[in-house]
Protein backbone atom coordinates (compact mmCIF):
# COMPACT_ATOMS: atom_id res chain seq x y z
CA UNK A 1 0.00 0.00 0.00
CA UNK A 2 0.92 3.86 -0.40
CA UNK A 3 3.54 5.21 2.51
CA UNK A 4 1.12 6.01 5.35
CA UNK A 5 0.88 9.50 6.86
CA UNK A 6 0.81 10.97 3.32
CA UNK A 7 -3.10 11.58 2.65
CA UNK A 8 -3.18 15.35 3.40
CA UNK A 9 -2.77 17.95 1.25
CA UNK A 10 -3.28 18.62 -2.32
CA UNK A 11 -3.30 15.06 -4.14
CA UNK A 12 -3.14 13.46 -0.41
CA UNK A 13 0.33 14.65 -0.75
CA UNK A 14 1.60 13.50 -4.14
CA UNK A 15 2.11 16.57 -5.62
CA UNK A 16 0.42 19.63 -6.91
CA UNK A 17 -0.37 18.08 -10.44
CA UNK A 18 -2.59 15.39 -10.82
CA UNK A 19 -0.34 14.28 -13.43
CA UNK A 20 2.29 13.43 -11.40
CA UNK A 21 0.21 12.22 -8.46
CA UNK A 22 -1.00 9.15 -9.67
CA UNK A 23 2.06 7.65 -11.04
CA UNK A 24 3.95 8.18 -7.77
CA UNK A 25 1.36 6.80 -5.40
CA UNK A 26 1.22 3.74 -8.19
CA UNK A 27 4.96 3.37 -7.42
CA UNK A 28 4.58 3.53 -3.88
CA UNK A 29 1.37 0.87 -4.01
CA UNK A 30 3.43 -1.19 -6.01
CA UNK A 31 6.90 -0.57 -4.02
CA UNK A 32 8.85 0.07 -6.56
CA UNK A 33 8.08 -2.91 -8.57
CA UNK A 34 5.98 -4.28 -11.72
CA UNK A 35 7.24 -1.81 -13.49
CA UNK A 36 5.24 -3.03 -16.92
CA UNK A 37 1.91 -2.58 -14.35
CA UNK A 38 2.50 0.60 -13.27
CA UNK A 39 3.40 1.94 -16.51
CA UNK A 40 -0.05 0.15 -18.23
CA UNK A 41 -1.94 2.03 -14.78
CA UNK A 42 0.05 5.24 -15.42
CA UNK A 43 -0.81 5.23 -19.38
CA UNK A 44 -4.06 5.13 -18.65
CA UNK A 45 -4.39 7.66 -15.59
CA UNK A 46 -2.97 9.85 -17.68
CA UNK A 47 -5.77 9.71 -20.55
CA UNK A 48 -8.27 10.06 -17.03
CA UNK A 49 -6.01 13.67 -16.60
CA UNK A 50 -6.47 14.60 -20.00
CA UNK A 51 -10.31 14.20 -19.50
CA UNK A 52 -10.42 15.94 -16.63
CA UNK A 53 -8.36 19.48 -17.71
CA UNK A 54 -10.50 19.19 -21.39
CA UNK A 55 -13.56 20.75 -22.25
CA UNK A 56 -15.79 17.59 -21.46
CA UNK A 57 -14.10 17.49 -18.19
CA UNK A 58 -14.71 18.75 -14.53
CA UNK A 59 -11.45 20.67 -14.73
CA UNK A 60 -9.81 18.98 -11.32
CA UNK A 61 -6.23 18.77 -10.63
CA UNK A 62 -6.52 17.69 -7.45
CA UNK A 63 -7.43 13.99 -6.69
CA UNK A 64 -9.44 15.13 -3.45
CA UNK A 65 -11.68 16.92 -5.64
CA UNK A 66 -12.82 13.30 -7.65
CA UNK A 67 -15.85 11.37 -6.15
CA UNK A 68 -18.43 8.86 -7.53
CA UNK A 69 -20.27 11.44 -9.96
CA UNK A 70 -16.86 12.40 -11.48
CA UNK A 71 -16.41 8.67 -12.64
CA UNK A 72 -19.63 8.02 -14.07
CA UNK A 73 -19.36 11.53 -16.11
CA UNK A 74 -16.24 9.51 -17.25
CA UNK A 75 -17.33 6.18 -18.32
CA UNK A 76 -20.36 8.35 -20.17
CA UNK A 77 -17.32 10.25 -22.10
CA UNK A 78 -15.91 6.70 -22.68
CA UNK A 79 -18.97 5.02 -23.73
CA UNK A 80 -19.32 8.36 -26.49
CA UNK A 81 -16.11 7.79 -27.67
CA UNK A 82 -17.13 4.01 -28.15
CA UNK A 83 -19.96 4.90 -30.36
CA UNK A 84 -18.32 7.20 -32.27
CA UNK A 85 -15.68 4.41 -32.94
CA UNK A 86 -12.68 6.58 -31.05
CA UNK A 87 -12.24 3.24 -28.73
CA UNK A 88 -12.63 -0.12 -28.56
CA UNK A 89 -14.89 -1.61 -25.70
CA UNK A 90 -11.45 -3.40 -23.81
CA UNK A 91 -9.74 0.16 -23.96
CA UNK A 92 -12.37 1.71 -22.00
CA UNK A 93 -13.12 -0.68 -19.66
CA UNK A 94 -9.28 -1.19 -19.01
CA UNK A 95 -8.71 2.52 -18.68
CA UNK A 96 -12.02 2.44 -15.93
CA UNK A 97 -9.96 -0.44 -13.84
CA UNK A 98 -6.79 1.55 -13.93
CA UNK A 99 -8.76 5.14 -12.72
CA UNK A 100 -9.82 2.75 -9.85
CA UNK A 101 -6.40 1.58 -8.98
CA UNK A 102 -4.68 4.78 -9.29
CA UNK A 103 -7.52 6.56 -6.67
CA UNK A 104 -6.99 3.31 -4.62
CA UNK A 105 -3.15 4.22 -4.59
CA UNK A 106 -3.74 7.88 -3.99
CA UNK A 107 -6.77 7.94 -1.51
CA UNK A 108 -5.47 4.82 0.64
CA UNK A 109 -8.79 2.91 0.64
CA UNK A 110 -11.88 1.86 -2.63
CA UNK A 111 -14.34 4.62 -1.38
CA UNK A 112 -14.06 5.84 -4.82
CA UNK A 113 -14.68 3.87 -7.67
CA UNK A 114 -16.45 2.16 -10.81
CA UNK A 115 -17.85 -1.41 -9.06
CA UNK A 116 -18.14 -2.54 -12.52
CA UNK A 117 -16.51 -0.96 -15.41
CA UNK A 118 -18.25 -2.98 -18.29
CA UNK A 119 -21.71 -2.22 -16.35
CA UNK A 120 -20.70 1.32 -16.50
CA UNK A 121 -20.12 1.72 -20.07
CA UNK A 122 -23.32 0.13 -20.59
CA UNK A 123 -21.46 -2.49 -23.21
CA UNK A 124 -19.66 -5.76 -22.86
CA UNK A 125 -16.37 -6.68 -24.62
CA UNK A 126 -15.97 -8.88 -27.60
CA UNK A 127 -13.20 -11.19 -28.46
CA UNK A 128 -14.38 -12.06 -31.71
CA UNK A 129 -14.66 -9.26 -34.79
CA UNK A 130 -18.13 -9.36 -36.69
CA UNK A 131 -17.20 -6.40 -38.89
CA UNK A 132 -14.66 -6.70 -41.43
CA UNK A 133 -11.89 -3.80 -40.69
CA UNK A 134 -11.33 -0.96 -42.98
CA UNK A 135 -8.26 0.24 -44.55
CA UNK A 136 -7.65 -3.18 -46.48
CA UNK A 137 -7.80 -1.35 -49.93
CA UNK A 138 -4.97 0.14 -50.75
CA UNK A 139 -6.88 2.58 -52.56
CA UNK A 140 -8.81 4.29 -49.63
CA UNK A 141 -5.68 4.28 -47.53
CA UNK A 142 -3.33 6.19 -50.28
CA UNK A 143 -6.64 8.54 -50.26
CA UNK A 144 -6.07 8.94 -46.98
CA UNK A 145 -2.60 9.69 -47.16
CA UNK A 146 -3.13 12.45 -50.40
CA UNK A 147 -5.44 13.96 -47.73
CA UNK A 148 -3.03 13.72 -44.83
CA UNK A 149 -0.25 15.72 -47.15
CA UNK A 150 -2.02 18.10 -47.85
CA UNK A 151 -3.07 19.03 -44.61
CA UNK A 152 1.20 18.49 -44.01
CA UNK A 153 0.63 15.63 -41.74
CA UNK A 154 3.04 14.14 -43.01
CA UNK A 155 4.12 12.14 -39.54
CA UNK A 156 0.54 11.15 -38.99
CA UNK A 157 0.74 9.55 -42.83
CA UNK A 158 3.36 7.92 -41.72
CA UNK A 159 1.52 6.03 -38.52
CA UNK A 160 -0.94 5.01 -41.31
CA UNK A 161 1.68 3.39 -43.13
CA UNK A 162 3.00 2.08 -40.89
CA UNK A 163 0.45 0.44 -39.16
CA UNK A 164 -1.11 -0.84 -42.08
CA UNK A 165 2.37 -2.47 -43.76
CA UNK A 166 3.54 -4.17 -40.34
CA UNK A 167 0.54 -4.00 -37.95
CA UNK A 168 2.21 -1.85 -35.27
CA UNK A 169 0.20 -0.50 -32.94
CA UNK A 170 -0.39 3.90 -32.49
CA UNK A 171 2.11 3.67 -29.80
CA UNK A 172 4.33 1.48 -31.62
CA UNK A 173 4.72 3.37 -34.46
CA UNK A 174 5.18 6.83 -33.14
CA UNK A 175 8.10 5.16 -31.36
CA UNK A 176 9.94 3.07 -33.55
CA UNK A 177 13.68 2.81 -33.88
CA UNK A 178 13.14 4.39 -37.76
CA UNK A 179 16.90 3.82 -38.31
CA UNK A 180 17.22 0.49 -36.62
CA UNK A 181 14.18 -0.66 -38.21
CA UNK A 182 15.99 0.37 -41.66
CA UNK A 183 19.10 -1.49 -41.51
CA UNK A 184 17.43 -4.54 -40.86
CA UNK A 185 15.00 -4.64 -43.28
CA UNK A 186 18.21 -3.76 -45.51
CA UNK A 187 20.59 -6.32 -44.24
CA UNK A 188 18.17 -9.19 -42.68
CA UNK A 189 14.89 -8.83 -44.94
CA UNK A 190 13.06 -8.00 -41.59
CA UNK A 191 12.49 -6.23 -38.79
CA UNK A 192 12.14 -6.38 -35.11
CA UNK A 193 9.38 -4.09 -33.24
CA UNK A 194 10.69 -3.43 -29.91
CA UNK A 195 9.71 0.12 -28.90
CA UNK A 196 6.64 1.66 -27.71
CA UNK A 197 5.31 -1.95 -26.84
CA UNK A 198 2.93 -2.72 -24.71
CA UNK A 199 3.39 -4.47 -21.02
CA UNK A 200 6.76 -3.35 -21.09
CA UNK A 201 8.24 -5.85 -23.43
CA UNK A 202 11.46 -4.72 -24.82
CA UNK A 203 14.69 -6.28 -26.57
CA UNK A 204 15.61 -9.26 -28.75
CA UNK A 205 14.67 -11.04 -25.04
CA UNK A 206 10.89 -11.22 -26.89
CA UNK A 207 11.57 -11.00 -30.84
CA UNK A 208 8.66 -10.10 -32.65
CA UNK A 209 9.90 -10.19 -36.36
CA UNK A 210 7.83 -9.10 -39.70
CA UNK A 211 8.87 -9.38 -42.95
CA UNK A 212 10.30 -6.50 -44.58
CA UNK A 213 8.82 -6.99 -47.94
CA UNK A 214 8.76 -3.95 -50.94
CA UNK A 215 6.05 -2.16 -49.10
CA UNK A 216 7.59 -1.89 -45.73
CA UNK A 217 11.00 -1.06 -46.77
CA UNK A 218 8.73 1.96 -49.25
CA UNK A 219 7.42 2.72 -45.55
CA UNK A 220 10.22 3.48 -43.52
CA UNK A 221 11.83 5.11 -45.71
CA UNK A 222 8.33 7.76 -45.59
CA UNK A 223 8.27 7.12 -41.65
CA UNK A 224 12.66 8.45 -41.85
CA UNK A 225 11.95 11.27 -44.36
CA UNK A 226 8.47 12.38 -41.62
CA UNK A 227 10.95 12.22 -39.36
CA UNK A 228 11.82 15.42 -37.15
CA UNK A 229 15.35 16.35 -37.46
CA UNK A 230 17.62 15.12 -34.93
CA UNK A 231 15.39 12.11 -33.73
CA UNK A 232 15.02 8.58 -34.74
CA UNK A 233 11.43 8.33 -34.36
CA UNK A 234 8.21 10.28 -35.24
CA UNK A 235 8.82 12.79 -31.75
CA UNK A 236 10.70 16.04 -32.00
CA UNK A 237 13.34 15.89 -29.61
CA UNK A 238 11.70 18.49 -27.00
CA UNK A 239 7.91 16.72 -27.86
CA UNK A 240 6.31 13.94 -25.64
CA UNK A 241 4.17 11.54 -26.81
CA UNK A 242 1.38 13.00 -25.21
CA UNK A 243 1.55 16.06 -26.66
CA UNK A 244 1.79 14.43 -30.44
CA UNK A 245 -1.23 12.60 -30.34
CA UNK A 246 -3.00 15.95 -28.45
CA UNK A 247 -2.06 18.31 -31.00
CA UNK A 248 -1.39 16.36 -34.33
CA UNK A 249 -2.62 12.56 -34.68
CA UNK A 250 -6.11 13.14 -32.80
CA UNK A 251 -6.90 16.58 -34.59
CA UNK A 252 -5.75 14.41 -37.74
CA UNK A 253 -8.25 11.65 -36.95
CA UNK A 254 -10.89 13.56 -38.90
CA UNK A 255 -9.48 12.98 -42.01
CA UNK A 256 -9.46 9.40 -41.43
CA UNK A 257 -13.80 9.63 -40.54
CA UNK A 258 -13.85 11.26 -43.77
CA UNK A 259 -12.26 8.50 -45.95
CA UNK A 260 -14.02 6.02 -44.04
CA UNK A 261 -11.45 4.69 -41.73
CA UNK A 262 -12.58 4.57 -37.92
CA UNK A 263 -9.35 4.72 -36.56
CA UNK A 264 -5.51 3.32 -36.58
CA UNK A 265 -6.41 0.34 -34.81
CA UNK A 266 -8.50 -0.78 -38.00
CA UNK A 267 -5.14 -0.91 -39.55
CA UNK A 268 -3.76 -3.12 -37.98
CA UNK A 269 -6.76 -5.47 -38.18
CA UNK A 270 -6.16 -4.90 -41.97
CA UNK A 271 -2.54 -6.03 -41.69
CA UNK A 272 -4.06 -9.10 -39.62
CA UNK A 273 -6.58 -10.02 -42.48
CA UNK A 274 -3.51 -9.40 -45.20
CA UNK A 275 -1.19 -11.77 -43.53
CA UNK A 276 -3.80 -14.41 -42.99
CA UNK A 277 -4.73 -14.88 -46.50
CA UNK A 278 -0.84 -14.71 -47.30
CA UNK A 279 -0.56 -17.49 -44.45
CA UNK A 280 -3.31 -19.99 -45.63
CA UNK A 281 -4.15 -19.15 -49.12
CA UNK A 282 -7.79 -18.34 -48.19
CA UNK A 283 -9.63 -14.82 -47.04
CA UNK A 284 -9.49 -13.99 -43.42
CA UNK A 285 -12.72 -15.51 -41.80
CA UNK A 286 -14.04 -11.97 -41.45
CA UNK A 287 -14.05 -11.33 -44.97
CA UNK A 288 -15.64 -14.75 -46.21
CA UNK A 289 -13.39 -17.39 -46.24
CA UNK A 290 -13.40 -20.81 -44.69
CA UNK A 291 -9.88 -22.30 -43.83
CA UNK A 292 -10.83 -23.22 -40.27
CA UNK A 293 -13.13 -25.78 -41.80
CA UNK A 294 -11.29 -26.81 -44.53
CA UNK A 295 -7.87 -26.97 -42.65
CA UNK A 296 -7.95 -26.37 -39.18
CA UNK A 297 -3.92 -27.16 -38.17
CA UNK A 298 -3.43 -24.10 -41.22
CA UNK A 299 -6.08 -21.79 -39.59
CA UNK A 300 -4.34 -22.41 -36.40
CA UNK A 301 -0.77 -21.94 -37.49
CA UNK A 302 -1.59 -18.93 -39.36
CA UNK A 303 -3.60 -17.45 -36.39
CA UNK A 304 -0.33 -18.13 -34.15
CA UNK A 305 2.05 -16.82 -36.34
CA UNK A 306 -0.20 -13.34 -36.41
CA UNK A 307 -0.29 -13.69 -32.57
CA UNK A 308 3.39 -13.03 -32.60
CA UNK A 309 3.89 -10.49 -35.25
CA UNK A 310 0.73 -8.70 -33.11
CA UNK A 311 2.42 -8.91 -30.63
CA UNK A 312 0.28 -11.17 -28.41
CA UNK A 313 1.46 -13.79 -26.62
CA UNK A 314 -2.34 -15.63 -26.96
CA UNK A 315 -3.86 -17.13 -29.85
CA UNK A 316 -7.37 -16.59 -29.28
CA UNK A 317 -6.78 -12.74 -29.19
CA UNK A 318 -6.39 -12.77 -33.14
CA UNK A 319 -10.16 -13.38 -33.44
CA UNK A 320 -10.79 -9.78 -32.54
CA UNK A 321 -8.61 -8.72 -35.72
CA UNK A 322 -9.50 -11.55 -38.34
CA UNK A 323 -12.79 -13.27 -37.11
CA UNK A 324 -13.69 -16.73 -35.14
CA UNK A 325 -13.10 -19.90 -36.23
CA UNK A 326 -15.98 -22.03 -35.21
Amino acid sequence: MALVGRREGRNFGYGRQLSYAGPQALKDMFAGGHFATVKAHSDRWQAFVRWCRSEDGPSYNDARQIDRQTLRDYAAYLRQQIQQGELCIATAQNRLSSVNRTLEALRGDQDVRIASPSQALGLQRSSVRTRAPDGQDRQQVRRVLEALGKQHHERVAAIVLLARTTGMRLRETILADLPRLHREAEHLGRINIQDGTKGGRSGASAPRWIEANEAVKATLQLARHASPPGSRNLLARDESYAALLQRTVLPARETLHEHGLKGFHELRAAYACERYEQLTGHAAPINGGHCYRIDRDLDQQARQQISLELGHSRIDVVSAYIGGSA
